[in-house]
């Protein structure tokens, strides 16, 4: 498509946008009575309206039934959690066996590392990509630390190349292949949070593989942003935030995958007795059963109030399918990226630099701005004007059109309001 940096246009291209009315589904933060453009989806996601109504039906659940509302409410405290098998595999493409929801991401990472990072005395490293996000750096340090290993040695970074900004696929399946014997596991994040790169998960799963390492992935900016095929690319685990771009609320509860090939396994794990067989559950058996399936690594009952509005944006999500939220993020990123460059054209000297990929199989609805200009001034001057970025260091704004509720028009008035900011700072 031809892009053109008009109000008219972006109008257009809302007008035709089968998403658009669940830009209304949400709440938006107001500026000087109007919607805020908001471009932190990436960090926290807008809230649903609709997710207010589940979290007080719990409330009245409670008020009315008390415990017996585990077992009595319109949806049971008892089996809440499963009520998201069928939209999360959806989302991620698992099977519902192999999906659950419990705890927070990095504890999730933890519990999973307990079944999955076993190492030994000759294998026993770990590759990640170089700047993971800093909770998943301080998990490995402390994973190897626990296991009596040194950092510096049992964690191997993948670097990018000097002068470029994105990790080669090749430089990734070649550190894999180098470790080889000596590699327990690789886990990387599905998209780099930094970079906004979308990782060939498929081929780093089978290069882990053909080593004889287990492959894990964080998908904290992945899940409800890219198309993923879990099963099918033999991951073997998987955890994900739900705050995100699934809309859950802020610190919400985790997701997590189990490849079903381990469903089976004595593999070790820490148990609690919300894993334990579900039908024996309250009979406080001595001896751990695990369920079936992913629900086998839960440990505690678990916070339906958390749930709550989570089930309602997976809900959300079910509605709508990926293929339509892909089609339109594609297409909403390529215009902001086509805007960006307009206004970079427009004014002399070059003031910023895309380093996410410009392939679209490379990226997902997230563009990280280096800022060679104003730095630091034009994102507070963006943030006054009512766009809600956010600003990482050294000098990297991040820009995340989220398709569920940003619209194309959000997408024109940035630019405008960008193009003022540099002006009034030079």
């Amino acid at each position: 498509m031809s892009f053109q940096n008009t109000l008219a246009f972006a109008q257009q291209l809302d007008a035709q946008d089968e998403l658009k009315a669940y830009r209304d589904e949400f709440i938006f933060p107001q500026h000087n009575n109007k919607n805020v453009i908001y471009f932190t989806g990436n960090s926290l996601g807008l809230q649903p309206k609709r997710a207010k109504k589940y979290v007080e039906d719990v409330m009245n659940d409670w008020a009315n039934l008390a415990v017996e509302g585990h077992f009595y409410a319109e949806k049971p405290w008892w089996d809440y959690q499963e009520r998201f098998a069928e939209p999360l595999s959806k989302i991620v493409g698992a099977k519902p066996s192999e999906v659950t929801v419990m705890n927070t991401l990095t504890v999730n990472l933890h519990l999973l590392m307990v079944s999955f990072y076993r190492p030994t005395k000759t294998r026993y490293k770990i590759i990640c990509e170089e700047k993971a996000f800093p909770s998943d750096q301080y998990m490995f340090q402390s994973q190897v630390q626990h296991h009596g290993y040194d950092v510096n040695d049992a964690i191997v970074e993948i670097k990018r190349r000097e002068g470029e900004h994105n990790i080669r696929l090749e430089d990734i399946i070649a550190k894999i292949n180098e470790v080889g014997d000596e590699l327990a596991l690789v886990l990387i994040g599905g998209v780099n949070y930094y970079t906004g790169q979308v990782f060939d998960m498929k081929s780093i799963t089978e290069a882990g593989h053909k080593v004889g390492a287990n492959v894990g992935f964080d998908l904290a900016h992945a899940a409800g942003n890219i198309k993923l095929d879990l099963h099918n690319w033999n991951v073997d685990f998987a955890a994900w935030c739900s705050y995100k771009y699934m809309n859950s609320g802020p610190g919400n509860a985790s997701g997590c995958f189990v490849h079903e090939k381990h469903h089976q396994a004595n593999l070790p794990r820490f148990a609690g007795w919300w894993g334990h067989n579900k039908e024996r559950r309250f009979k406080m058996e001595p001896d751990f059963d695990p369920v079936h399936g992913a629900d086998g690594w839960q440990v505690s009952n678990l916070p339906i109030l958390s749930l709550a509005p989570y089930l309602a944006s997976a809900e959300m999500f079910a509605e709508v399918g990926m293929d339509k939220l892909i089609k339109k993020r594609d297409q909403i990123t390529s215009y902001l990226e086509f805007i960006l460059h307009e206004i970079d054209a427009e004014i002399a000297g070059t003031e910023f630099e895309i380093i996410t990929p410009s392939n679209s199989e490379e990226r997902a609805c997230q563009l990280s701005v280096f800022l060679h200009g104003q730095g630091r001034n034009l994102f507070d001057y963006l943030m006054k004007n009512g766009v809600i970025t956010d600003w990482r260091e050294p000098n990297v704004i991040r820009l995340a059109p989220v398709p569920m509720y940003c619209s194309f028009e959000d997408m024109y008035n940035f630019g405008q309001i960008l193009k003022e900011g540099i002006y009034s700072l030079k």
